[in-house]
C-alpha cells in the first residue's frame, strides 16, 4: 500500500529553491533512507511530511503531497503530526520524569486512566528497547538518562500516541556506536507496525535499515532504487560518487 504519494513537489524558502519536481511513493511498513550532502534538501522533503515546514514564513511549496488519499494540506496539522510523529537529531526530553515523558503526549490527548496510561508507557518503551533499563528509574528525571537512553525515550514518546509514520532526522548524528546499534534495531522491528522515513549523512546506516534508499543532490531526487541496487549497481555515477565519498 502506498502511504505517502509525493507529485511534482517543489519547495522554496524565500528565493531559496530547495526541492525541485520532486515525485516519490513511499510504501507502507518500509523503511525510506534519505541520503545526500548537507543542503541537498534531505530535511526539507521530511519536514513536508508533517508540514513543520509551514512555520517557516518565507516557505512556499507546489505541487502535492498525500497521505493515503488525503492532501496533507486539508489534514488539521495537529491532528497531522499526530498520524506523522517525528524524532530530531538531538534527544529533547521534557524536564519530567522517565514515565511523564512517555506519557505526556497521551495526557495531551485526554487519556487520564493511570492503568492505561502505564500500560501504554511500557508497551512504548519496550518498542523503543529502553523497558530493561528504566523499568525500574520510571520515577527519575529523564535528564539522568544517557544520550542514547534519551534518543530511545524520545521515540518512546513518539510511539505512545500511536502514530503511523515516523520520522527519523539524523536520528544518531551523536551517539555512541552501542547506542546507534539499539536505535537501528528499534527501527528494523518498528517497520512491522510503522511507516518509517529516515534521513541519515551516514550512508552505512542507510545501508543497514534502509528498504529502499532515496539520493537527493541540490535538491533534486537523483536516484530512488532498493538499498541493495543503490549500494552495489547505482545508475547515475553522482550517486556512486557519493556514496563512495568523492564528495559531500
Amino acid at each position: 500500500m502506498v502511504k505517502f504519494n509525493i507529485k511534482d513537489l517543489n519547495i522554496w524558502f524565500g528565493s531559496m529553491h530547495a526541492i525541485k519536481q520532486v515525485s516519490i511513493k513511499i510504501q507502507a511498513n518500509e523503511i525510506l533512507s534519505v541520503i545526500g550532502p548537507s543542503n541537498s534538501g534531505k530535511t526539507s522533503f521530511l519536514r513536508i511530511l508533517n508540514r513543520l515546514n509551514d512555520l517557516n514564513q518565507n516557505f512556499r511549496m507546489t505541487g502535492s503531497v498525500k497521505l493515503e488519499q488525503e492532501n496533507i494540506q486539508s489534514i488539521d496539522t495537529e491532528l497531522l503530526r499526530k498520524r506523522i510523529g517525528m524524532v530530531f537529531a538531538l534527544p529533547l526530553p521534557l524536564p519530567l520524569s522517565i514515565f511523564e515523558n512517555v506519557a505526556y503526549g497521551v495526557r495531551m490527548h485526554g487519556e487520564k486512566n493511570k492503568k492505561i496510561l502505564g500500560k501504554i508507557v511500557e508497551e512504548s518503551l519496550k518498542e523503543s528497547y529502553l523497558w530493561e533499563e528504566v523499568k525500574d528509574r520510571l520515577s527519575e528525571s529523564a535528564f539522568k538518562l544517557s544520550g542514547g537512553q534519551q534518543q530511545r525515550l524520545c521515540i518512546a514518546r513518539t510511539l505512545a500516541v500511536q502514530p503511523e509514520v515516523i520520522l527519523f532526522d539524523e536520528p544518531c548524528s551523536g551517539l555512541d556506536p552501542i547506542s546507534t546499534a539499539k536505535v537501528e534495531d528499534a527501527m528494523v522491528k518498528l517497520k512491522q507496525k510503522y511507516t518509517i522515513v529516515l534521513v541519515t549523512n551516514n550512508v552505512k546506516q542507510a545501508a543497514r535499515v534502509g528498504d529502499r534508499t532515496a539520493f537527493f543532490l541540490s535538491g533534486e531526487l537523483i536516484e530512488l532504487d532498493k538499498t541493495d541496487k543503490i549500494f552495489t549497481a547505482p545508475q547515475d555515477k553522482r550517486t556512486e560518487d557519493y556514496i563512495r565519498g568523492k564528495f559531500g
